[in-house]
């Protein structure tokens, strides 16, 4: 199920959208704004990839007996 967001953005930030769409081919502006979000969350994983690696290397891991123990 899609839903429609409309959004506000002052008109030179506008034109940066639109120059971006056709520098990087998107099909339209929905293509461009869902792949933006998706990179933003592809960035989250990594972030917490990266603080859990830190946690495990100063010895806040945890050993799991089974995946009840993710619980």
């Amino acid at each position: 199920m899609r839903t429609t967001l409309n959004i506000s953005m002052p008109p030179l930030q506008k034109k940066n959208v639109d120059r971006m769409i056709k520098e990087y081919e998107y099909t339209s502006t929905s293509e461009f704004f869902r792949d933006a979000v998706r990179a933003l969350e592809d960035v989250k994983i990594v972030q917490d990839i990266v603080a859990s690696e830190r946690e495990f290397a100063a010895g806040k891991g945890k050993k799991l007996r089974s995946l009840k123990d993710l619980m």
